[in-house]
């Protein structure tokens, strides 16, 4: 009465011949077809670059974009999804520039823009069919025939309108946002191409000297505006020191301060750094130590004049429109230097500050 079951079932060959079904009779199509004039659900899918293979990272989420349309249609909605291919950014460009042999916007330009052009255009849909075939044996229905590419005229002017009727709505607005910068590409850089091109390096670094103007309540010690008494920061990023605005230091981290022999100025920075900074313990004296916390309040001569003014509270909050005061603040720093959490030693506000200037 009953087929026999194979105790050895060959699952991908089932998969297989379900697919040939599919395709066979257009069961795709006809899910849509069978359901015109019925309401729409339209699913917005972030289209991948072609310029690369697909791997293990877009089977997993295919099989969940595929999963919610399927859902849809069972409910008796129709639902098209038109396959789409992201063809901008500079992983295409950067792609033809070594094919070519190119390496600057000079180069480009005298190769020839237009023909540089042809040449992104052509290679930005190199892995289409292995997309394709990879996609459709994952069993995922989606519309290859009528794909979509974000090159084309219509796509980006389909962009504009959307920007257009936000801004006709009210709902844009001019903001500030820190993005990684390529210089020589004129550009700024999505996490997805500065991951292209990141790597571990040693760099140089640089120790500031900060002159202490006031000494904070939680410290006993009545010298230490005395002109010969500095925090020591250290930084891998000199060039942001015009725009610094405060110096920060663990609240459970252990700093000294010391006398430093040869010039008679005094120090203070971490206890843990100290033989980073001095090969011998003769070189140096403990005057004493603190825990981090208990800096709050010291106040020091800035670098430069810049941002003096934002001292005051009401200044900065007047400039900033955010709110200025000392206080903790959480930092996810992971450096060699102890510092997670930091504690801020004077006005300090997110907003302003283009980098933090890191006790070590």
């Amino acid at each position: 009465m009953y087929k026999p079951v194979d105790p050895k079932a060959d699952f991908p060959k089932q998969e297989e011949e379900v697919l040939q079904y599919w395709e066979k009779n257009d069961i795709f199509k006809k899910s849509i077809s069978q359901r015109e004039g019925a309401e729409e659900y339209v699913f917005y899918d972030g289209p991948p670059f072609a310029t690369g293979l697909p791997h293990f990272g877009h089977f997993i989420p295919s099989t969940i974009k595929d999963i919610i349309p399927r859902y849809q249609t069972m409910k008796g909605k129709k639902v098209e999804r038109r396959f789409g291919w992201d063809c901008h950014g500079l992983p295409v460009e950067n792609l033809i520039e070594k094919d070519l042999g190119i390496n600057s916007k000079h180069e480009i330009e005298a190769y020839g823009i237009d023909k540089f052009n042809d040449k992104c255009k052509a290679s930005v849909l190199k892995y289409t069919a292995e997309w394709r075939q990879t996609i459709t044996r994952m069993g995922r229905w989606v519309d290859f025939d009528h794909d979509y590419k974000t090159m084309n005229p219509d796509y980006m002017e389909s962009i504009w309108w959307v920007a257009k009727s936000l801004w006709d709505k009210g709902l844009i607005y001019e903001g500030k946002y820190i993005l990684p910068y390529c210089p020589r590409c004129s550009t700024v850089l999505s996490t997805h191409e500065l991951a292209q091109g990141y790597k571990d390096v040693q760099d140089q670094t640089v120790t500031v000297r900060f002159k202490v103007t006031k000494a904070p309540e939680g410290v006993n010690d009545p010298d230490m505006a005395n002109g010969k008494t500095y925090f020591l920061a250290w930084t891998t990023t000199p060039w942001t020191l015009p725009s610094n605005l405060g110096l920060c230091m663990g609240p459970e981290v252990d700093y000294v301060k010391i006398l430093d022999k040869e010039s008679g100025d005094f120090y203070i920075f971490a206890e843990a750094r100290l033989s980073a900074y001095y090969k011998s313990e003769d070189a140096y004296e403990i005057i004493y130590r603190h825990k981090g916390k208990e800096f709050l309040g010291a106040e020091y001569e800035p670098l430069f004049p810049y941002f003096a003014r934002l001292k005051d509270p009401k200044v900065c909050a007047e400039e900033s429109n955010q709110k200025c005061e000392k206080g903790a603040f959480v930092c996810s720093m992971q450096t060699m230097f102890l510092l997670k959490t930091v504690l801020v030693l004077f006005i300090l506000h997110q907003h302003l500050v283009k980098r933090i200037i890191r006790f070590s």
